[in-house]
């Protein structure tokens, strides 16, 4: 049972929120076992990627939309936004969508090294804390069969670059360089602690 004054600080902390429907996400910020909502983001993702931004900054500025887009209906609530995109020989490559498309996405990547940009912020009314992870990864060699084996197994359709790393998606690679695995699902849980511990939650 919590002491009198940690409940207190618990009532003067601001609500969590987190701006997306994503299942892994909403898995993930569970890990931390503080209480959150989530809400659907209201934003023009199409719009951002129009402007044809790089891969870092595309994801960046999709995190904080996504985030901003809840603002105005919650003023006084601290609102997650995040956004992954993969960056492959100067292309991006988001969640496929399709059988085909992801098909496509991980024949072109077969045997080559690519980016996964993970993009994190928080705003808190003035605030705005930002935080981008960067994964390396490089993929196996794969045969066309061996793709559609996987991706019948797996169903990564709503993954961007089509695989699920925490699933059976870890087989297609031989090389991971990151600071936090937990990133590579959709939410950079080691960089999230630090900011709401910033803002006064005690995790744990």
């Amino acid at each position: 049972m919590s002491s009198p004054a940690a409940r207190g600080r618990e009532k003067d902390l601001p609500e969590i929120v987190l701006a997306s429907t994503s299942p892994y996400r909403r898995a993930l910020l569970d890990r931390l076992g503080l209480p959150f909502r989530c809400r659907a983001p209201r934003c023009d993702e199409e719009a951002a990627k129009g402007q044809k931004p790089d891969a870092r900054t595309l994801a960046e500025q999709l995190a904080l939309a996504k985030a901003a887009s809840l603002l105005a209906d919650e003023p006084d609530v601290a609102i997650i936004g995040c956004d992954q995109l993969v960056a492959f020989q100067g292309r991006i490559f988001g969640k496929p969508g399709t059988v085909a498309h992801a098909v496509e996405q991980l024949s072109e990547m077969a045997g080559q090294s690519h980016e996964l940009y993970t993009a994190l912020v928080v705003v808190h009314r003035e605030r705005v804390i930002r935080h981008i992870n960067v994964t390396s990864l490089r993929m196996r060699n794969l045969s066309r069969p061996a793709i559609e084996r996987y991706i019948a197994a797996d169903q990564p359709l709503d993954c961007a670059g089509s695989y699920k790393l925490e699933s059976r998606g870890i087989v297609l690679f031989d090389r991971i360089q990151t600071d936090d695995h937990t990133a590579i699902t959709g939410l950079p849980l080691v960089s999230l602690v630090s900011i709401l511990r910033d803002l006064g939650y005690e995790i744990p």
